[in-house]
């Protein structure tokens, strides 16, 4: 079945790599509202997303994936059901270098099912090639407490290849 358009939505906390899985998937340059962050760098990010990012991506049998990116910020909350409704899915990005890894798991997860209980979530987890201890136990452990089934792996999301299938 093809679809006049399909949505989906990259969530996750400031320097998961929201941002830059959607640049790696673009069939053009996306809309971003990145700004400096004005509470310095976190790590080697600088910048930060205030609104969301962007772009479309056009799929193997025609149609247009309309891909977006919400900021991490919980202040900027209120745009997740906004930005949600209608989307085919939600790709949750995580950090494996963060030590709260498991909590913000759960706490992605349960504010996507707030928001839309049936919402397809799959969980990728960035950064593990600068994390040599990272496991899984952590997320799956939080998965498990949110009672839900949702799928976790692992990718660069510089990586076009990993990032889009």
């Amino acid at each position: 079945m093809i679809l006049d358009t399909a949505k989906l939505v990259f969530a996750g906390a400031v320097g998961a790599g929201k941002t830059t899985a959607i640049r790696s998937i673009a069939d053009g340059a996306p809309v971003s509202t990145d700004v400096p962050m004005t509470d310095g760098a976190h790590g080697d990010k600088t910048t930060t997303t205030v609104a969301l990012d962007f772009s479309e991506v056009i799929l193997d049998d025609g149609t247009p994936l309309l891909v977006y990116g919400l900021p991490g910020q919980d202040h900027f909350s209120f745009m997740r059901p906004i930005v949600i409704k209608g989307a085919i899915g939600v790709i949750v990005l995580l950090d494996a270098r963060d030590t709260e890894i498991g909590n913000r798991c759960e706490h992605w997860v349960r504010s996507i099912r707030e928001i839309d209980p049936t919402m397809a979530i799959g969980i990728g987890v960035t950064q593990v090639d600068r994390s040599p201890n990272f496991g899984l136990a952590d997320v799956r452990e939080a998965i498990r407490r949110c009672g839900s089934s949702v799928p976790v792996f692992t990718l660069d999301p510089r990586d076009k290849d990993q990032t889009s299938h």
